[in-house]
């Protein structure tokens, strides 16, 4: 059965709490990603951003662009290992509506799995599109 680690995306760019909410908009512009993981010095993860946090906590809310990530990113993030089934991450995904899993490998980010990259799996592109589903088919809580 084939694992977290087989499809995860390893070169992860990340942000500090530290960071700002310009400079974490601008990582995700050249990245051309939704989320940046938010970790600290020692790579271990506090939280995530997506560009959803971006609008709604930090621009909507008149933060100015120099409002620190840690003030709109979300610190209860799910997360899973690089020896996590792919079925297991999509239930999680699917559970807890979330696209993004970041993987977690002795106490530090490793990478990060999506349902992107479940989606390009023949194996687990079933889970993928159930997870997607329940993602869909669920109001967002905020």
């Amino acid at each position: 059965m084939k694992t977290v680690r087989d499809v995860m995306t390893t070169d992860v760019s990340v942000c500090q709490t530290s960071s700002t909410l310009y400079e974490a908009a601008s990582l995700m512009k050249q990245q051309n990603v939704g989320a940046i993981p938010i970790c600290d010095e020692n790579g271990q993860l506090q939280g995530m951003v997506t560009d959803r946090d971006l609008v709604i906590r930090g621009y909507a809310n008149s933060s100015p662009d120099s409002t620190t990530v840690q003030q709109v990113m979300s610190d209860h993030v799910y997360e899973v290992t690089p020896d996590t089934t792919l079925e297991e991450a999509s239930q999680i995904m699917a559970q807890h509506q979330i696209r993004r899993l970041p993987v977690i490998e002795n106490g530090k980010l490793a990478g990060i799995i999506s349902l992107g990259d479940l989606s390009l799996d023949e194996k687990s592109d079933q889970s993928a599109g159930v997870a997607l589903h329940e993602i869909s088919e669920r109001p967002e809580l905020h």
